[in-house]
């Protein structure tokens, strides 16, 4: 899968600081206020966490994979 430095950069945000945190707030707030559905929500986030680092780290490893194929620009 390729995608532009600028949408990778965005996803692998995402995936190691928003999701993770808005669980980590949901589920205590859940508890703390007894809010609705905090163990389905929180899994929700976590799987869809999971899979985007699946994403990132297949798109990490072609753009890798590539760059050892073609040889380095000479200036």
């Amino acid at each position: 899968m390729k995608m532009s430095n600028k949408v990778y950069d965005v996803l692998k945000y995402v995936a190691q600081i928003v999701l993770p945190a808005c669980g980590a707030l949901y589920f205590g707030l859940a508890k703390i206020w007894g809010f609705p559905y905090a163990t389905e929500i929180v899994g929700t986030i976590s799987v869809v966490d999971a899979f985007l680092g699946a994403v990132l780290k297949i798109s990490t490893d072609q753009y890798n994979e590539a760059q050892q194929i073609q040889p380095p620009d000479e200036d």
